[in-house]
């Protein structure tokens, strides 16, 4: 009989133990990109595809190694923060991505911490832009890292997790350090000359920066598989039928691979894409996305009739700041 309660026990807490190795994640995504959701490693692997069900939700448990995934939805991404134990349920719109995610249940409070670091991240990044001086960018560094470590501060995070979040606010510094020497950049680009291109349109014919002498021409550099990228398609396709009368030019420079040529073709058709719709001779190595310290995407840049640069870093067309300048230009 001790035999068999002994035997029962061992089963009950080998079951129980496996529980603990488990993380837990129920999805609820109003205006889904797809039938599953991935999570990934930094580096990219999958580690587990989460199909939804019959109930439109994400539901699963599985293994992990504690530390920093990316969850994303078919489009776009999110930085989570996984341990076994972990019993999460996330509540999101993917039309308002960032703006809508939370998380309740076990591990929300760190999960909740990164998902609002990403939308006080996009307050500081805009702000470089507009800043000149070395000085109060060093002041606009300071602000963004105490903001963070006052919210660490508090106290109730996961230890683990602190040490990854402080990782984080150091590194995007870093990366915040980088963006602001290529504001400093272009800010010389702004009012000169812009160098030019000669790109290959869908049905094979070449167009160059100087074709367009004359018009004022707005740029958006983007690729098919930029999530950001096609969330601007819908607010350009409405700014170019705002302004189709008026003496502007829209072209959109695709920085796809050479591989991807045709795939980029055929959503362009796909999609029926409007403006002039070109393609980048060497990607992210070509001259003129070189020149303008473009390493990221989407990036919108406009240039006036006798092709000078007017802003290397302009607004995007979901902005309400872009419709004003060209009201204010074009007018």
């Amino acid at each position: 009989m001790k035999k068999l309660v002994f035997v029962l026990f061992a089963i009950i807490m080998a079951n129980t133990g496996f529980a603990q190795e488990m993380v837990a994640l129920r999805a609820d995504i109003a205006n889904r990109n797809g039938d599953a959701i991935f999570i990934k490693t930094p580096a990219g692997k999958i580690l587990k595809e989460i199909k939804v069900d019959d109930k439109g939700i994400f539901n699963s448990s599985f293994s992990v190694e504690t530390g920093l995934y990316l969850l994303f939805d078919g489009s776009e991404y999110t930085i989570v923060y996984l341990k076994n134990g972990f019993d999460l349920s996330l509540k999101m719109d993917a039309k308002n991505f960032d703006e809508s995610i939370t998380y309740t249940g076990k591990g929300e409070k760190e999960n909740n911490y990164l998902a609002q670091k990403s939308l006080i991240n996009e307050k500081y990044e805009s702000k470089i832009g507009d800043i000149k001086d070395e000085n109060a960018f060093a002041d606009l560094i300071a602000s963004f890292k105490k903001e963070f470590k006052d919210k660490l501060d508090v106290g109730g995070y996961d230890a683990d997790f602190v040490k990854e979040a402080n990782r984080i606010v150091e590194k995007e510094s870093e990366k915040m350090q980088y963006r602001f020497a290529i504001v400093l950049k272009l800010s010389k680009i702004n009012g000169s000359v812009a160098p030019t291109f000669n790109y290959v349109t869908i049905a094979g014919e070449k167009v160059k920066l100087e074709d367009l002498r004359g018009k004022y021409v707005y740029i958006d550099v983007w690729a098919t598989w930029c999530g950001p990228c096609r969330g601007e398609i819908p607010y350009l396709a409405k700014v170019e039928e705002k302004y189709k009368e008026k003496n502007i030019a829209f072209v959109s420079i695709s920085v796809d691979e050479d591989k991807d040529f045709n795939k980029w073709k055929k959503f362009v058709a796909d999609k029926q894409l409007g403006g002039i719709q070109l393609f980048a001779d060497k990607n992210w190595n070509s001259e003129f996305i070189t020149a303008f310290g473009i390493n990221s995407i989407p990036r919108f840049i406009l240039i006036d009739p006798k092709g000078v640069v007017i802003n290397s870093d302009a607004p995007r067309p979901s902005e309400q700041q872009l419709q004003d300048k060209l009201d204010s230009l074009l007018n």
